[in-house]
């Protein structure tokens, strides 16, 4: 199971990883905190201090078009917010 699946990588979350050393990932729904502590620190080779994780339920949209009414879903997904541990970091921008 690919536990997680991208970084969340958004202006909130840069400041967060600046200033109090957090980072973001979307990860698959049903990884709970041991399997995300434990991918991160593969990948990544850090120390993984906590993780915080939040569920999102997908919105119901609807929008008009001249062929009528169109109503649709969101994706739901899982969001984890990863503390590292003191003098670690993660370097999303290096690969670029």
């Amino acid at each position: 199971m690919n536990i997680i699946i991208k970084p969340i990588i958004t202006e909130k979350m840069t400041d967060q990883g600046a200033k109090l050393n957090r980072f973001g990932f979307i990860v698959h729904k049903n990884a709970n905190k041991l399997q995300i502590k434990k991918a991160v620190e593969e990948i990544y080779e850090v120390e993984v201090f906590s993780v915080n994780t939040m569920n999102y339920s997908g919105k119901k949209k609807s929008r008009f078009t001249k062929a009528g009414s169109i109503t649709g879903r969101t994706k739901s997904y899982k969001k984890a917010i990863v503390t590292l541990a003191e003098g670690e970091i993660i370097d999303f921008y290096s690969n670029i």
